[in-house]
């Protein structure tokens, strides 16, 4: 007869639970202020300005802010969420999120620009020239102007990103676990290609998360 005792019992128990539900929650970046963001301080470039349920706006030429952190780093697979308002007279190649380690691997969420007022969704992983990836298609556009949720979900060599939880592209790339990094917010971190438009909420996932869980607008 296998006996446990009763601490033992719940431990088996709990324990389970304890770490799904820390996998689970997301990391929740409120971009409200620009000097400040989830309890990290931030550089500032030119002057990001917030507004009551606006989120910060940026005036694509000047305006970013970095954050001395990588919130995906040491993770294997991940899944980020971006909550944001494109202008339609912003710049025809815009980075809006940048995340980059010690090693220069990195991750970029970017928009293309289009005529009549349209983007288009471009992500890029890389982790050397050997393993990179980028996933843009500039037939699938969507209105500037609206809000939007953007993804990108990374698991077990596969690559996707979706809008407004709705899946629009994918592909195999193999992306280690990056190490400790910076994140920007704004622009491409060598101050190139800035964004115009509005950013309110980041989301980051420690596990791969469906399309059908995502954030949607």
């Amino acid at each position: 007869m296998n006996l446990r005792s009763p601490a033992a019992f719940l431990s088996g128990l709990l324990l389970p639970l304890l770490a799904n539900a820390a996998t689970a929650d997301p990391v929740i970046w409120k971009v409200s202020q620009p000097d400040q963001i989830a309890g990290h301080t931030t550089t500032i470039h030119g002057s990001p300005t917030a507004a009551p349920g606006e989120g910060l706006k940026f005036n694509g030429t000047t305006d970013a802010v970095f954050l001395d952190t990588n919130p995906i780093e040491g993770l294997r697979e991940f899944t980020i969420e971006i909550n944001f308002r494109p202008d339609a007279d912003g710049p025809a190649e815009q980075r809006f999120f940048h995340i980059e380690d010690k090693h220069k691997s990195r991750l970029l969420f970017e928009t293309r620009i289009l005529p009549g007022g349209l983007w288009a969704l471009d992500t890029f992983l890389y982790a050397n020239d050997d393993h990179k990836l980028a996933l843009l298609d500039r037939t699938k556009t969507h209105p500037c102007g609206q809000w939007t949720w953007v993804s990108l979900t990374y698991q077990d060599g596969k690559m996707t990103h979706a809008i407004n939880g709705v899946p629009e592209l994918a592909g195999e790339v193999v992306f280690a676990p990056m190490t400790a990094g910076v994140t920007s917010i704004g622009v491409r971190q060598n101050l190139v290609h800035w964004f115009k438009g509005n950013i309110r909420e980041i989301r980051i996932h420690r596990t791969a998360l469906s399309t059908e869980a995502q954030q949607r607008n």
